[in-house]
């Protein structure tokens, strides 16, 4: 036997020892009791995680459904009746949110936060454009978190005198935070953008401009945050400032050749320029 294989030995023989040990590790001891009860408070925190998740998915695509819907109002005769359909939309991606309320009842928001936030503020986006399509302005954060309270009924019990409440009514809120809300308006600009170039293929000309003002009050608030908010919030300026660009372009194209350009050519004219600026950004 070579003296490398005579050197193995030892080794096979403390690790057999280790595991020796670690069998008879006493169950009992204060130590490994805590530890327990650190693995189930870690396996709870991640079951909850992944719960809050899968909701935040849902929600996400619940959202964007209805912000596809709510661009269909530039190509129907009863626009109404488009947003009655979001309203019932918006309902049931509130059930999914009043779903997170139940999970963080007792627990800190912000520790969960991540888990949830992209959901959120895809919610925060559809139900802005939502508000702006009906009323052209923009939602507030307090109008937002007011349909976001839901009242959970006490579960009935059977008795001998039939179903009885058992237990007291109880009130669940669920606050969207300014840094969502923020984030959310941010998106909203996007599909202002896209709209806005639809409209005008649809013959719309009024639309554009409308988007225009709307877009530099939000342009003009976000400004006053500057690099003094969120990290996020600066983020999504950059593309801000492209959305609005191709809007004022828009507007600029209908009001110094829009006499020049029929009316069933403005949308592609407007659409070959969006294209060409994309192009120059990926580019610089």
């Amino acid at each position: 036997m070579s003296k490398r294989e005579g050197e193995g030995c030892p080794r096979m023989k403390t690790t057999q020892k280790t595991d020796d040990r670690d069998t008879g590790a006493n169950l009992t001891s204060p130590v490994i009791a805590a530890f327990k009860v650190f693995q189930q408070d870690l396996d709870t925190k991640h079951d909850k995680h992944e719960r809050l998740v899968k909701l935040s998915r849902d929600i996400t695509i619940e959202s964007k459904r209805t912000i596809f819907l709510l661009h269909r109002v530039t190509s129907v005769p009863d626009v109404e009746e488009v947003l009655n359909e979001a309203d019932l939309k918006l309902d049931g991606v509130r059930l999914k949110i009043r779903l997170i309320a139940e999970e963080l009842r007792g627990e800190d928001l912000y520790q969960y936060h991540r888990a949830f936030t992209p959901g959120i503020q895809e919610y925060v986006e559809a139900v802005s454009f939502h508000h702006f399509i009906r009323h052209r302005t923009l939602i507030s954060l307090e109008e937002i978190n007011t349909k976001l309270v839901f009242i959970k009924e006490p579960e009935a019990k059977d008795t001998p005198e039939g179903q009885q409440p058992m237990g007291t009514t109880q009130v669940l809120t669920f606050q969207v935070t300014p840094t969502d809300y923020l984030l959310g308006v941010a998106d909203l600009t996007g599909e202002l953008m896209r709209i806005c170039i639809s409209s005008v293929g649809n013959g719309d000309m009024d639309t554009p401009f409308q988007v225009s003002m709307f877009l530099r009050q939000i342009h003009d608030g976000f400004s006053y945050i500057g690099n003094t908010g969120p990290y996020e919030v600066s983020k999504k300026l950059h593309t801000l400032r492209q959305s609005l660009s191709k809007v004022e372009d828009a507007c600029y194209t209908l009001k110094v050749r829009g006499s020049e350009i029929p009316k069933h050519m403005l949308a592609d004219v407007f659409s070959s320029k969006t294209a060409m600026m994309d192009q120059d950004v990926g580019v610089a």
